[in-house]
């Protein structure tokens, strides 16, 4: 299954969760590549929409690869093969505290004007523009999970099977539109997938901020 974009990718998705359109969810989307993604469905489902902000942890040497993540609490996840990838206890913790600065950051760039909207009691439905090792997905549930939601989907069009897997116990449900099973990276299953800037995200989040303050 190949998606024309990310926009295309959304619209799949949202009316894969349609059954949400009466709730009133909360849809976050995981910086950068989802913003627009979660901005659409947020519309489609009459949902709210903000920002979850986790940062994976990168591995030694090649940044692409996650050997963990952390959330904006502080709350570190570290996948079981970050010793072998060259990942000391050292590593870690520098990677961690340069990784939440840069939350930090993107919190006072992201949402100056107000603080995150308050997940409690809400079904809130997290998004990615797919998923590889899972690692800041996890992150994301784990730091929602904390401020008990009603319920919490895990929503993403594409992501290989065991890293479903694991991602499952973290969710209430997981919805995702195509499991390939030859993985190598998200992109591979869009036609057309820029590099979504800050700049964007900037945009996006204060147009939606006008619309719900008015």
């Amino acid at each position: 299954m190949i998606f024309e974009n990310r926009a295309a990718a959304a619209r799949q998705l949202a009316a894969a969760l349609s059954e949400y359109r009466t709730m009133h969810p909360l849809v976050l989307a995981i910086p950068r590549g989802a913003v627009p993604m979660a901005k659409i469905i947020a519309d489609e489902l009459n949902g709210e929409f903000d920002v979850v902000l986790v940062r994976k942890l990168r591995a030694p040497g090649n940044p692409e690869f996650a050997i963990g993540s952390v959330d904006e609490s502080g709350w570190v996840y570290v996948a079981d093969y970050a010793a072998e990838v060259g990942a000391t206890k050292e590593y870690i913790e520098r990677e961690v505290s340069a990784q939440r600065e840069t939350i930090r950051q993107r919190r006072a760039q992201y949402t100056p004007v107000r603080p995150p909207i308050d997940p409690a009691a809400r079904v809130v439905i997290v998004i990615d523009d797919g998923l590889a090792t899972g690692s800041t997905m996890i992150a994301a549930l784990h730091a929602l999970r904390a401020k008990n939601p009603a319920e919490l989907i895990c929503a993403v069009p594409v992501a290989p099977l065991d890293t479903l897997e694991k991602v499952r116990g973290n969710a209430d449900r997981v919805v995702c539109l195509s499991a390939p099973v030859n993985f190598q990276a998200v992109g591979q299953f869009y036609n057309y997938f820029p590099q979504v800037t800050d700049e964007e995200v900037i945009a996006i989040l204060a147009a939606s901020d006008h619309q719900s303050t008015h």
